[in-house]
């Protein structure tokens, strides 16, 4: 709004032709192709019969003012074919255009989830400022972006052809009539523009509060047993209230800028109606125009001709729309590459698979206000079970998220096995919907693993009996609503026994296991000769480890080789 209109214009021109760069350097490129090939030869063949339809409408008309019956028929079987023949191409076009749509959704859409998804861009991608709900421009801001963008561009393309293809048939009626449809064109979009320039920062914001709503419900949804149990249901009610005034507020501001807009853009399209009778029917009246049927294909081609000039006047709510979607979507993408080429933390990693060490790292607050572990320097070998305790839970669990490359504020050198070589087990463990047989082995061992492997991994946790009740290996559930907490971490933990890491971090499992099956869990692991590095919370301390590490709420830490159950968790 504050850039002004041409600004913005252009702004929008450069992200459409970014996005068919993309479009043309992809492996869609030859598919999609083919169907802008199919699109152009349909629009010039739309194009050439309404022009040949204009001509026939003129000596149909011609051969009622002249009572000859003969002409009559001949023009009547004309018109027909040419309907028949514009139906075909029609629908060809219509056919061409929805499959180059997808075609586009389906590169563009493939291509943010791949920059979502690749080097943890969807977990940096929470510091960036002003991106809300990602996943709904991803999914539904494509759509909207492809389809709208190749049903306008398809609009100017047509009205180019069709402009240049009907302003000579209007010139070889009337100069006049054709300056006329210029000047009448140009003002009513100009009008437009002023009259619907608040319409692009409305809807932009219109599509944020909308998905923030949205949003909001889902929460509520995904978390409906601990509001229950909180009782937390009248607080929710006042956000999803204020939300909904917001985007209510909002839309009631578009549909006041609509109302203002229709007012012209429908009384401009009911002007055209009677525009070219007003100037031709004077000239036939005196003679000047022999036919009555160059009336009618005056008023055919003012038509064609200023609906090829007035794309702003009859498209401007769905431009507003447009551009609103547009920049959404390229301020995903610019978020995207900014999360992607953060500066790397001080925190340097290195690879080696059969240690974990710390050299020097120091760990601060998320804020960076508050040092959490102090130069911490030790060696975890592999085949060694370390504890590591702590009176808070914030030390513990920077220090977990800098092993996994996801804390930023600190400083030193950690050395551990690339990430298919240490796995972590999070407190609260995710096991995404699907079936239950590839959510117990890795893609990469999919093919390899069998299923013999997999009952054997599972007997050793008591989770036959839970298998068979689920429908075996094959079942396909939303896991995280079916099991509970501590069948969930069994599955996990058999996970892990199968992918055979050569590192396991557990993320204070006694929050969900008895100590019993901890130090079982332990026994296997140890038995597969990985290194566990386990951060205690309640229960832990009472199983033996080779050694514990202790972290104080000031930052400073000790070892000891014999850690004993009053050490604190």
């Amino acid at each position: 709004m504050r850039r002004g209109t041409l600004q913005r214009a252009r702004l929008t021109w450069q992200r459409f032709a970014r996005a068919i760069v993309h479009l043309a350097g992809s492996e869609y490129a030859p598919k999609a192709l083919r169907f802008v090939i199919l699109l152009f030869i349909c629009m010039f063949g739309i194009t050439g019969l309404n022009v040949f339809n204009s001509y026939v409408g003129r000596d149909f008309m011609s051969a009622i003012e002249h009572q000859n019956l003969g002409e009559f028929w001949h023009n009547a079987l004309l018109y027909l074919a040419v309907f028949g023949g514009s139906t075909a191409v029609a629908v060809f076009y219509r056919f061409a255009e929805e499959r180059l749509g997808l075609v586009w959704r389906e590169q563009l859409t493939g291509r943010l989830a791949n920059l979502y998804l690749s080097e943890r861009t969807y977990y940096r991608l929470d510091g960036a400022a002003g991106i809300a709900n990602p996943d709904q421009r991803i999914a539904e801001d494509v759509r909207a972006f492809t389809t709208t963008t190749l049903s306008f561009t398809l609009l100017i393309l047509n009205g180019s052809l069709a402009a240049v293809s009907f302003s000579g048939v209007l010139w070889s009626i009337s100069p006049r009539l054709f300056g006329v449809a210029v000047g009448y064109a140009l003002c009513g979009s100009l009008l437009t523009i002023w009259l619907g320039k608040p319409l692009i920062g409305l809807n932009y914001r219109q599509l944020d509060m909308e998905a923030s709503f949205r949003a909001a419900l889902i929460h509520v949804r995904e978390n409906s047993e601990s509001i229950a149990l909180a009782h937390r249901e009248g607080r929710f009610k006042v956000r999803l209230t204020q939300r909904l005034d917001n985007l209510t507020a909002n839309f009631r501001r578009i549909v006041k800028v609509n109302r203002n807009l229709g007012f012209f853009t429908t009384g401009y399209n009911y002007l055209i109606q009677i525009i070219p009778a007003l100037i031709v029917a004077p000239l036939f009246i005196k003679g000047e125009i022999k036919d009555f049927g160059v009336v009618t294909q005056s008023a055919m081609a003012f038509s064609a001709l200023l609906g090829a000039l007035s794309l702003i006047v009859t498209q401007f709510q769905s431009i507003s729309a447009f551009s609103a979607v547009t920049a959404r979507l390229n301020g995903l993408g610019e978020a995207m590459e900014q999360a992607r080429n953060t500066q790397p933390s001080a925190i340097a990693l290195e690879e080696a698979r059969e240690r974990v060490e710390f050299d020097g790292v120091t760990l601060f607050s998320s804020d960076g206000k508050r040092r959490l572990i102090g130069e911490l320097s030790l060696v975890v070998a592999r085949g060694q079970c370390w504890l590591v305790t702590c009176l808070e839970d914030e030390p513990k669990v920077a220090l977990l998220r800098a092993m996994a490359g996801i804390w930023e504020n600190g400083s030193g050198r950690i050395v551990r096995p690339g990430l298919d070589d240490i796995l972590f087990l999070a407190e609260r463990p995710y096991l995404p919907p699907g079936m239950l047989r590839d959510i117990l082995v890795r893609m990469d061992n999919a093919g390899t693993t069998a299923d013999a492997a997999i009952h054997e991994v599972l007997d050793k946790l008591d989770l036959t009996e839970v298998v068979r009740r689920l429908g075996g290996l094959q079942a396909h559930e939303d896991w995280d609503d079916l099991l509970a907490i501590g069948e969930q971490h069994l599955f996990s933990v058999a996970r892990i026994l199968l992918a055979k890491p050569a590192f396991v971090v557990l993320d204070r499992p006694g929050s969900a296991l008895p100590k019993e099956q901890i130090r079982r869990i332990l026994d296997l692991l140890l038995e597969q000769g990985m290194g566990v590095v386990v951060l205690a919370k309640n229960g832990e301390s009472d199983l033996r480890f080779d050694a514990c590490l202790e972290l104080s709420c000031d930052g400073r830490w000790s070892v000891t080789s014999q850690p004993t159950a009053e050490q604190a968790d």
